[in-house]
């Protein structure tokens, strides 16, 4: 008797961060409509396992906003939150880029690809560094005219965020 043995393909690994504050403002700002994370998630999770897929934003204790949190950890994202914090000057504070690059760049040794969702140019060192270090695949997804050019520019693939990611 003989066996044939065939090789499974390994599913790619993906690791997806979402600045949401960036998001949420962006296709706001240029649609006027929010983003759809469920249609995003089916489209990523076409691409491979995703081993993790944390949304970063800034709690400002609101009901609304914990009901778009319970939505996001019903579609598999972990939530992360930072006060919002209210200046005396009247302006306001709650910025995750540094806590977003942290997170990157320790998943980057476990994943394949991954996927920042944001416009924010801040992140474009980010990207060139899991590449260079890691080999990982880089992928941005933002609203292509509120997108920082340095950002599409350090990414392997860009995907504009447009009417099919939007609700």
């Amino acid at each position: 008797m003989q066996f044939i043995t065939y090789e499974c393909p390994t599913l790619e690994k993906i690791a997806i961060f979402v600045d949401v504050q960036n998001i949420y403002y962006t296709t706001r700002q240029a649609y006027g409509r929010q983003f759809n994370y469920r249609r995003f998630w089916q489209h990523v999770h076409h691409q491979g396992d995703i081993i993790m897929a944390n949304a970063y934003a800034i709690d400002k204790g609101d009901e609304q906003q914990q009901k778009f949190q319970s939505a996001l950890k019903h579609i598999g994202f972990d939530i992360k939150l930072k006060p919002y914090i209210q200046r005396s000057d009247g302006s306001a504070k709650g910025d995750w880029d540094v806590g977003i690059a942290i997170d990157v760049l320790e998943a980057a040794e476990n994943a394949d690809t991954i996927i920042l969702l944001s416009g924010d140019g801040d992140f474009d060192l980010l990207l060139k560094k899991v590449s260079q270090k890691y080999g990982c695949k880089t992928q941005v997804y933002g609203v292509p005219q509120l997108t920082a050019t340095s950002l599409v520019n350090a990414a392997d693939e860009f995907f504009k965020i447009e009417s099919d990611l939007l609700l």
